[in-house]
């Protein structure tokens, strides 16, 4: 069943908030657009009629031509808005890149995007980011600091750590959030968390689980087998 919500308005700017999870099967241009304004309905019950009724045509207008009258109706709302495209790195299909590139090139200035993804995407970065339209959240902006990662081990997970393994484990994590998490769910009633950290590494198995679902997975078949064959080794040159 496809995520397609209404979030809470962002606190800071009172904009309201769409979310649209993709998966492989958004792949379709007709479908990613179709869901995309029915992300957008989620605010605005009666934008982009036209642009459904225009992908259900048998001969539909050339999708420049349908994204402007969609631009046109954003331009219209009274209030800001966002839209998040979450997993977008799932999206593979050129025709899809390119209408997200217009409607990037186009978009209004009460609409904002937000993609979330786990790498690149095949849009023109390098110009929006030189005209100023571009935010950048990278894994680097997101690690947690020391002084974060004891806020969230022992105010919201539970925990009651020292500073020094506070430190260790944000060290071993490099402050990776998902890392934390799942080193603080195995400690929970754990008496020596000391040496748990010491031996906390990628080979845990609540982290290989994760690693295995959400990265090894997601690569091609040479991938993963590079990743196997060369998994032994501490340091690759």
């Amino acid at each position: 069943e496809k995520n397609i919500s209404p979030a809470p308005p962002h606190p800071h700017t009172h904009a309201q908030v769409a979310w649209l999870s993709l998966d492989e099967g958004d792949n379709d241009p007709t479908r990613f657009l179709a869901y995309f304004v029915a992300a957008l309905q989620t605010i605005e019950a009666n934008i982009g009629k036209g642009t459904l009724s225009a992908l259900q045509s048998p001969q539909p207008p050339p999708t420049e031509a349908i994204l402007t009258s969609l631009i046109n109706e954003i331009a219209a709302l009274p209030d800001r808005i966002i839209l998040v495209l979450d997993d977008y790195h799932l999206i593979e299909a050129q025709p899809i890149h390119d209408a997200l590139t217009f409607l990037l090139e186009h978009l209004p200035p009460q609409m904002h995007l937000v993609i979330a993804t786990r790498e690149d995407p095949h849009l023109p970065l390098a110009r929006l980011r030189a005209r100023g339209q571009l935010t950048e959240l990278r894994a680097t902006d997101l690690r947690f600091t020391s002084s974060e990662a004891a806020e969230f081990l022992n105010q919201i997970m539970g925990l009651d750590l020292s500073a020094e393994d506070v430190d260790a484990l944000e060290t071993r994590t490099e402050g990776w959030i998902a890392g934390l998490q799942l080193a603080a769910i195995s400690m929970q009633g754990r008496k020596d968390v000391t040496g748990f950290i010491q031996s906390f590494t990628g080979s845990h198995h609540f982290v290989l689980d994760y690693l295995v679902e959400e990265v090894l997975e997601q690569q091609s078949e040479s991938v993963q087998t590079f990743l196997l064959q060369t998994a032994i080794l501490d340091r690759l040159t």
